[in-house]
């Protein structure tokens, strides 16, 4: 046991409800400032707000006598996996009890024939990636931080891969979650098809531990393609990259991921990681299936976006090629922050029919270029997704929020 969760005097505890979780949990209870600091703060740009009190969780039943309890004293109970999200999700804005399930963090069962797993919530996206490295599989759903599965659960997370194998709501089978009274329930099944009863799985993912805490995961899994090739291209206008990325849906190419970068975004991530993508709009690809129907969707979308402006259409097969691209699209929040040394992103979160995704992104390039505030711009655009990042500065926050509001608001 580390020296963040070292116990605590219980003669030191008011608390009742605090008093039965101490005695449940021993040293795995902590309410060190600096545990609390920990836990009542993610990656955004929201002030801390701790919790009372961190309870390190290893087990089901566990967890659920521990909302048997908070439940008994009208104690908040707040999910916790590591602390990743962008949206202020971890903050105890009432006080109460922090759940921490890190310690859930065993990968419990892959079955290799039906193309399905079960994870505890702790496990983490890369700590599943490298467990299924030797088995022919891989799970799909890659946001750019190292999330837990827990909590890309329960926001329904997606990532770059959505456009070919869909978000977390796509892909959990099934889950285990503690309810509010405390009863340990079991949704979904392995098999790939039931119409009995309510889909209680879909209501659970994307619930964000206002209905029950998730405990376990079923997922779905892939087989790892015969071939995966990477391509990159620029754009002399936002407007062709985005004309490019409809037309590449609409004509039906199967491509595994089509990202979007500003030129902002793109010096962000030369800068960062001393990359040389040329100063323009570019779209990331990546292509998935047998060489040559990987080559095909490649010559495809590079006569689209030839059509559309793009220029120095580059692809490869070369792993070494395929992992520098990616590394910069994960790395693209933490190059946006290192833009401004010492700031606070707030990130937004815009999906549109695909439609109308070439005037809902050239209105807001307007507008930012209008308000002469520096903010990245990067997308999932073939699903119609796409983000800001405003960099606050979390001594000047208050006045930075007027600045960014309007931008916000629209």
């Amino acid at each position: 046991m580390n020296q963040s969760t070292s116990p605590t005097n219980s003669t030191s505890l008011k608390d009742p409800c605090l008093q039965e979780l101490q005695k449940l949990l021993g040293e795995r209870l902590s309410m060190s400032n600096s545990v609390r600091e920990q836990h009542g703060r993610d990656e955004s740009f929201h002030a801390s707000a701790p919790p009372e009190a961190v309870a390190f969780v290893e087990c089901n039943e566990e967890v659920a006598e521990i909302v048997r309890i908070c439940v008994q004293h009208q104690k908040p109970i707040i999910p916790f996996g590591t602390g990743t999200s962008l949206e202020g999700h971890v903050a105890a804005l009432h006080g109460g009890v922090c759940l921490d399930v890190s310690g859930m963090n065993q990968v419990l069962e892959v079955n290799e024939n039906d193309l399905d797993c079960r994870v505890q919530a702790g496990v983490t996206r890369k700590q599943l990636y490298q467990h299924l490295r030797n088995s022919g599989l891989f799970f799909p759903i890659d946001p750019g931080a190292d999330a837990s599965l827990g909590g890309m659960t329960a926001t329904r997370a997606s990532g770059t891969n959505a456009v070919r194998y869909g978000t977390m709501r796509e892909n959990v089978l099934g889950l285990t979650v503690v309810t509010a009274d405390g009863r340990i329930i079991r949704t979904g099944t392995r098999a790939r098809k039931s119409s009995a009863g309510y889909d209680l799985t879909r209501l659970f993912v994307g619930s964000e531990g206002t209905l029950g805490i998730i405990t376990e995961i079923q997922l779905r899994l892939y087989g790892v393609p015969e071939a995966i090739s990477a391509a990159v291209c620029s754009f002399e206008t936002m407007e062709g990259a985005v004309n490019t990325t409809i037309s590449t849906i609409q004509m039906g190419i199967p491509v595994a991921r089509i990202e979007l970068l500003d030129e902002v975004q793109v010096d962000a991530i030369n800068r960062y990681a001393d990359f040389d993508y040329a100063l323009k709009p570019t779209l990331f690809f990546e292509f998935h299936g047998t060489e040559a129907w990987v080559k095909e969707q490649a010559e495809m979308v590079k006569e689209i976006s030839t059509e559309e402006g793009g220029s120095d259409f580059q692809w490869s097969t070369r792993e070494q090629e395929k992992q520098k691209l990616w590394e910069a699209r994960h790395n693209a929040y933490y190059a946006a922050l290192a833009m401004r040394p010492g700031s606070k992103g707030w990130a937004t979160d815009v999906c549109v029919p695909i439609s109308r995704l070439a005037d809902c992104i050239l209105e807001t390039r307007s507008d930012i270029e209008e308000s002469e505030l520096t903010v990245p711009l990067v997308g999932h655009v073939g699903d119609g997704n796409f983000h800001l990042l405003f960099l606050i500065d979390p001594e000047n926050e208050e006045e930075e929020l007027k600045l960014y509001q309007p931008l916000n608001d629209r």
